[in-house]
């Protein structure tokens, strides 16, 4: 009997299958092998060192001996550093002996005025600096971080208008508008400018006390207010409002804040146009103060930067031998979140402040590194194989 074609096959199988309808591939069950690439296939060169005495142990030598000498370097010069803290959470108001963290401010009394005393038994060679410290402040809470409004920051003022969805950003509350009214908004708004470090600190030299006049003609340390913030945040990330002629004034950044219904935070006691009026391009949006404010600390305890000290005069080689004292308008509560509050005056390294950490670490590492390459080159005298004795490895061998 004749062998049936190949149409009658396919058209029985149809049948058989109870569809009249040539079958058609299912495309969900597609093969899903990767394409014949070397790449897909993993099929491309691939290098591995083999790790073995020779070429491990100098090379943990050597990162010692280039580590050590570098961690000891770094160690002297934070050593170097002339560092000065004091604490005046505690400070006692003038004239009376209560504390001002126990002050009772209110509108009509908003200030304590304290004073901390201290001595230099060297002089401090400049550039000479001075910083407040907060202990148990956590500017690193993530909710924190987010309350603010970048666009704001940089002279983006926009009115509260519920149907269009603009004002202050959302990101800000509770300090995006004003509790009860709903139609005025802050500015800048958000937890962290609302909770602007407001402490006013000066320095004075009482003078030298092996001098006849010392304690007599007390100076005035002079305080630059600026240079103190990063140069891309002031240039790039705070802008004030500008008028029509697109000059930044301080009538223009007035008129935005009214025409737009924007208030000052609520626990500001100073409007936005006068945080430094002696200075315009220090002030609002702009001013030093407020921009390095803003730059959350990474810890709970940390230091910012408050003030250059202007070498001129007595100071125009840093600070002098002899007794000081920093006039304090003590604002800020801090043991409310038991907190502590500082204020540091230091010099500075060729590598910065003071902070032995980076020594240390480099230090460790280098001995580790030599500690490791003394343990591998005893385990490698003793019980160590050269590479082509490994290679070579069969069963008649007796390791």
């Amino acid at each position: 009997m004749a062998q049936p074609t190949e149409a009658v096959t396919a058209a029985m199988s149809h049948v058989a299958s109870g569809s009249g309808v040539p079958h058609q591939p299912d495309e969900s069950r597609r093969s899903r092998k990767p394409a014949n690439t070397k790449f897909k296939q993993q099929q491309l060169p691939a290098w591995q060192p083999m790790l073995t005495a020779r070429s491990v142990l100098p090379f943990l030598v050597a990162i010692g001996v280039a580590f050590i000498p570098i961690g000891i370097a770094l160690f002297l010069s934070a050593a170097n550093v002339y560092e000065i803290q004091r604490d005046y959470t505690q400070c006692k108001e003038l004239g009376k002996d209560v504390p001002c963290a126990n002050f009772s401010f209110s509108s009509q009394n908003p200030i304590c005025h304290c004073q901390e005393f201290f001595s230099l038994d060297k002089q401090i060679a400049g550039p000479v600096y001075i910083y407040y410290g907060l202990d148990n402040f956590y500017q690193n809470h993530r909710k924190y971080v987010k309350s603010r409004d970048d666009n704001q920051l940089m002279g983006g003022f926009q009115r509260i208008d519920i149907d269009k969805q603009t004002g202050p950003s959302k990101d800000c509350d509770p300090f995006a508008s004003v509790k009860g009214n709903g139609t005025y908004g802050y500015a800048p708004c958000g937890a962290i400018a609302n909770s602007l470090f407001n402490d006013s600190i000066a320095l004075h030299y009482l003078g030298n006390p092996t001098d006849a006049a010392a304690g007599v003609n007390i100076q005035p340390v002079g305080l630059l207010k600026t240079g103190i913030a990063w140069k891309s945040d002031k240039d790039i990330k705070f802008r004030n409002p500008r008028n029509a002629s697109g000059i930044a004034t301080r009538q223009a950044l007035i008129d935005a804040m009214k025409n737009n219904n924007l208030e000052k935070p609520p626990y500001w006691s100073t409007e936005l146009w006068n945080l430094d009026t002696e200075d315009q391009n220090n002030n609002g949006l702009q001013n030093e103060d407020l921009i390095v404010w803003m730059r959350t600390a990474a810890f709970p305890s940390f230091r910012k930067l408050y003030r250059r000290v202007n070498h001129v005069n007595t100071f125009a080689d840093g600070l002098p031998v002899g007794n000081y004292s920093f006039e304090i308008d003590y604002r800020y509560p801090v043991t409310a979140f038991e907190g502590r509050k500082y204020v540091i005056i230091s010099s500075v390294s060729w590598i910065g402040g003071r902070n032995p950490f980076l020594g240390i670490a480099y230090m460790t590492v280098g001995c580790v590194c030599l500690l490791l390459a003394a343990i591998f080159f005893f385990i490698h005298v003793k019980w160590g194989k050269k590479p082509s004795d490994m290679m070579n490895v069969t069963s008649a061998s007796h390791w």
